[in-house]
C-alpha cells in the first residue's frame, strides 16, 4: 500500500499532536502500512503505540491489537477516542449489548482500532468475525509473553500462530520492551515471524535514575525514600508476596502515606477499584505483587521500588520501566540482601520446571545479582545484558556516589572457616553471632562458644557480615542449601580462598537515601516562576474537574508534559496552543478555548 510521504507526519501532528517522530517511529510505520511484517523493540514510554496506531490510521480496514490486559485496553481507547480515532476493546466487562454493537462496527468497517485479548482473539467465533471483516493489520503487544524463558510467559499466546495461517496476507506487528536474543528467537518461532523485520530501539531510559541499597529496616529505607524524594507523587511499590503486599500498604498508611494494596488474592472489586483510583488519582503508592503494571499506562509514575528481588533483568527492566512514562525524571529503587538471593534460589529449586528451565532460571538470576553487586555503572550492566554498548551514565547511584571497594580476602576466610567449623549446618544470622562472639541460647546449644572461630570477627559490625555473607553467595564460594532450611554450604571454589591463595574484594555498600533525586527534582521546579507554578496548579485542577466528569484518568486529558508546557508558553491564542507539544486537532477543538478562558483569567 502506499502513502504519500507526508502522510505519517500529518497524522502525527494533527491527531497525536507531536511535532515529530522519535527513533525508528517512522521507518517502522512506512513498513508495516506497506503490508510488512515487524519484531519492534523499544523501551516502555518510548512510543510502542504509535508503531501500530498509526499504520491503522493509514491501511484500509480495522487494526486488531492482541493486549493481555484489561487496563492497557481501557485506558488506550479512552485516549484514542479523546484524539477522535474510532476506538473499542472487546473483553469481560463489557455487556451482551456492547459485545454485539462493537462486532457489528468492526463487520460495518466503523472502527480503526480494536482491542482483545488472546484468549478471546481465539475463539473460533471470533475467527469468523474476523474473516467476514477488514483487518488492516494485527498489532501482538507484550510479545514477550510467548516466551516460556520470558519473566510473564502466558500459554494462550502460543496459538497467536493462527493468524499468519488463517490471514497470511495481513501484517503483523510484535511489539515488547523486554526481550534477550534468546527471547527474540522465541518470539520469532513461536509467532511465524521468522521473515519479519527487526527494530531494536535502544533499551536505555535515561529519565530513570537507578539505585540499589542494602537491606537494612526495609520499610523504614522505603518511608524516607518517599518522604525524602516523592513525598505527594505517585509510584509503585513490588513485594514477592501476598501477606507483604497487605502489610505494607497497611504500614505506610500509618505514615500518612496514600498507598493501596494490590495482588491476586484481593476481591475482584476492590482490586478493580483500587486500580481504578490509582489511575485517576494523583499521588496514590500502589503496593502490589507483580500481577499489577502490565499495561498501565500512566505516564506521571515518579518511582518504582522493589522491597524483594525480582527474578530476572527482563522483570526488573519492565517493573521499573513503568516509572517515567511522559519523559521526566523518575526513580527506580531497590532494597537487597541475602534473604533475597536465598529466596529466589529456593523458589527456582523447588520450582516444578524442567532441568532446562531450572538452569536459565538460575542464569538469568546470576546476572540480576551482577546489576546488584556492580561497582560499575548500572545502566552500562543493564544495557550490556540487552546486548547495548554504552558509557557511564552519571545517573545511577554508583556513577553519582562510586562505592568503595575492600580487601575482603581476611573476612572472607573467616566467615568461610565459620561454616566449615559449625558443620554447614545454619544459616547467615547464626553465623554472623558466632563469628561476633554473641553468647545466644542459639549458641549455647550447640556448644559453639568453644569453637576456635568464636568472636573471630567481632572487630566487624554485624551490617558489615551480613554484606560478606550475601557477596560470598553471590560469587559462588558459598550456596544456600533450601533442603536445610537455608543452611549456608562451601563450594568447590570456596577452597583456594580458604587456603589463603586467592584474594577477595568487595564492594563496601553505603545506606543512600534518595536526596540526590530529590535536589535533581526541586531544581527543575525552582526554574519556574510563582506565576506559572500557580497557573501550572490551576491547569491541573481543571484537568481533574474534566477527568472526572468524563470517569477517565486525568492524563488521558493531558499528560504533565503538555500542562507544564502550557504554564511556561503562555499561549497567546489558539494558534500558539496548538503548537504545544501533545495537543492535537482532537483536543484543540475539545479543550481550545476552555484553555484559553483559563489563560486569560
Amino acid at each position: 500500500m502506499a502513502i504519500s510521504q507526508d502522510q505519517p507526519l500529518h497524522l502525527l501532528n494533527t491527531v497525536f499532536g507531536y511535532p515529530a517522530f522519535r527513533g525508528a517511529q517512522r521507518e517502522i510505520v512506512e513498513h508495516v502500512v506497506a503490508g510488512g511484517d515487524a519484531l519492534v523493540l523499544m523501551p516502555t514510554g518510548g512510543g510502542k503505540s504509535l508503531c501500530y496506531q498509526l499504520p491503522a490510521l493509514l491501511r484500509d480496514g480495522t487494526a486488531l491489537v492482541i493486549s493481555p490486559l484489561i487496563a492497557l485496553m481501557q485506558d488506550q481507547v479512552a485516549a484514542l477516542r479523546q484524539l477522535g480515532v474510532r476506538a473499542a476493546f472487546l473483553n469481560s466487562t463489557l455487556d451482551a449489548r456492547e459485545v454485539a454493537a462493537a462486532e457489528r462496527a468492526l463487520r460495518e468497517g466503523a472502527l480503526d482500532l480494536l482491542y482483545v485479548a488472546p484468549e478471546r482473539l481465539v475463539m473460533p467465533r471470533m475467527l469468523e468475525l474476523l474473516e467476514h471483516s477488514r483487518i488492516a493489520l494485527f498489532a501482538i503487544d507484550e510479545a514477550h509473553c510467548v516466551s516460556q524463558w520470558g519473566h510473564d510467559f502466558r500459554p494462550e499466546y502460543l496459538q497467536l500462530s493462527l493468524l499468519h495461517e488463517r490471514f497470511p496476507e495481513v501484517p503483523r506487528i510484535a511489539l515488547t520492551a523486554t526481550a534477550d536474543l534468546q527471547t527474540r528467537v522465541e518470539i520469532r518461532q513461536r509467532l511465524a515471524l521468522e521473515g519479519a523485520r527487526e527494530f531494536v530501539s535502544s533499551f536505555d531510559r535515561p529519565n530513570i535514575r537507578y539505585t540499589i541499597v542494602d537491606k537494612q529496616d526495609a520499610r523504614q529505607q522505603l518511608l524516607r525514600f518517599i518522604r525524602e524524594a516523592h513525598a505527594g507523587e505517585a509510584g509503585i511499590v513490588y513485594c514477592l508476596s501476598r501477606k507483604k503486599v497487605d502489610e505494607t500498604a497497611a504500614w505506610l498508611i500509618e505514615q500518612k502515606v496514600s498507598a493501596l494494596p494490590y495482588h491476586a488474592g484481593m476481591d475482584a472489586a476492590m482490586r478493580t477499584d483500587n486500580q481504578a483510583r490509582f489511575q485517576r488519582e494523583e499521588g496514590i503508592v500502589m503496593v502490589a505483587t507483580i500481577a499489577f503494571g502490565m499495561g498501565i499506562d500512566k505516564p506521571d509514575v515518579r518511582f518504582v521500588a522493589h522491597l524483594d528481588l525480582p527474578k530476572s533483568i527482563e522483570g526488573y527492566y519492565q517493573e521499573t520501566g513503568r516509572a517515567g512514562r511522559d519523559g521526566e525524571a523518575a526513580d527506580a529503587w531497590m532494597t537487597y540482601g541475602l534473604g533475597d538471593v536465598v529466596q529466589q534460589r529456593r523458589m527456582i529449586d523447588q520450582s516444578e520446571g524442567s532441568e532446562e528451565y531450572r538452569r536459565v532460571s538460575f542464569a538469568k538470576l546470576e546476572a540480576l545479582l551482577g546489576l546488584c553487586e556492580t561497582a560499575g555503572c548500572r545502566r552500562v550492566r543493564l544495557l550490556d545484558y540487552f546486548g547495548e554498548a554504552s558509557a557511564p551514565c552519571g545517573n545511577c547511584d554508583n556513577c553519582l556516589e562510586p562505592p568503595q571497594t575492600w580487601d575482603a580476602t581476611d573476612a572472607a576466610r573467616k566467615a568461610l572457616s565459620c561454616i566449615f567449623r559449625t558443620g554447614q549446618r545454619f544459616g547467615s544470622r547464626h553465623l554472623i553471632d558466632v563469628l561476633r562472639g554473641q553468647a545466644t541460647d542459639r549458641v549455647a546449644q550447640w556448644r559453639h562458644q568453644d569453637l576456635s572461630v568464636f568472636g573471630i570477627g567481632a572487630d566487624i559490625d554485624e551490617a558489615t557480615w551480613r554484606d560478606v555473607f550475601r557477596q560470598l553467595v553471590t560469587l559462588g564460594f558459598v550456596r544456600p542449601d533450601h533442603a536445610a532450611f537455608g543452611a549456608l554450604r562451601l563450594t568447590e571454589t570456596s577452597r583456594p580462598v580458604l587456603k589463603g591463595e586467592q584474594r577477595i574484594d568487595m564492594r563496601r555498600l553505603a545506606l543512600r537515601k534518595g536526596k540526590s533525586a530529590t535536589v535533581r527534582r526541586k531544581a527543575s521546579a525552582d526554574g519556574m516562576s510563582a506565576a506559572d507554578a500557580m497557573l501550572l496548579e490551576r491547569l491541573r485542577t481543571w484537568r481533574s474537574e474534566q477527568a472526572r466528569e468524563q470517569s477517565v484518568p486525568a492524563y488521558v486529558i493531558f499528560h504533565d508534559a503538555t500542562l507544564s508546557a502550557i504554564a511556561a508558553a503562555h499561549p497567546r491564542d489558539i494558534d500558539d496552543l496548538s503548537t504545544i507539544h501533545g495537543i492535537g486537532a482532537k483536543k484543540l477543538e475539545r479543550y481550545g478555548q476552555a484553555l484559553m478562558s483559563l489563560l486569560r483569567d
